[in-house]
């Protein structure tokens, strides 16, 4: 899929350095491209980090893709719980590290059409709180944004002498424009999805020792 996310430059920047950490941390020794790793040796605000993000499917949306005959699965260490009382699953994430608004994610998630195979995975996603974006390494290699923030209802943060959390709740999220909408549909041969419906809500934290 060819990726069209345009960021603010900065964003952009962030993103690539976490994304670079975590799959060095994840992986191993990794190549990476080399703007991406001078990046990251430059940056001295990129810290590891602990916490969780979750994301759980809105109103309608899991009834929706499971007529469509499309899954929605957690890619490892994330996990996914699906509740048959709400007709909802929720995707969590452990968080692994932070440059500035931008938490970057171990794992991800995927989507998959049950019949013909085809899928679309989201590997180490990287909410940025201020940028209003999840921006996903696809499975072409390439980075782009699939789901835009909203709003977040509420925010805080506790410091103590040497840990600084944030905590961000009600957070919703939809797919980021008709045109990310048409490229999940069309790679996934479906209809079901639309930046015109809130496609879940979730929650973030994440703690870090004081700089």
């Amino acid at each position: 899929m060819v990726p069209t996310a345009i960021f603010d430059h900065k964003a952009r920047l962030a993103t690539i350095g976490l994304l670079a950490i975590t799959l060095l941390g994840i992986c191993g020794a990794v190549i990476l491209p080399a703007g991406a790793a001078d990046f990251t040796y430059d940056n001295p605000k990129t810290q590891d980090s602990t916490g969780s993000f979750a994301m759980t499917t809105g109103p309608g949306i899991l009834p929706a893709l499971t007529s469509a005959g499309i899954t929605f699965e957690a890619i490892s260490p994330g996990t996914r719980t699906t509740s048959v009382t709400t007709a909802t699953t929720r995707i969590s994430l452990p968080i692994v590290a932070k440059t500035r608004t931008a938490n970057a994610t171990a794992g991800g998630f995927k989507f998959t059409n049950i019949k013909t195979r085809e899928s679309l995975s989201c590997f180490i996603p990287t909410i940025d709180t201020r940028a209003r974006l999840i921006d996903c390494k696809l499975n072409t290699g390439f980075n782009d944004t699939m789901f835009l923030i909203e709003s977040i209802e509420s925010r805080e943060f506790l410091s103590s002498d040497s840990i600084r959390t944030s905590v961000f709740t009600g957070m919703t999220f939809k797919v980021k424009s008709k045109m990310t909408a048409q490229n999940l549909n069309d790679t996934l041969s479906t209809t079901v999805f639309s930046s015109s419906v809130t496609f879940a809500t979730g929650n973030l934290t994440v703690t870090r020792m004081a700089p």
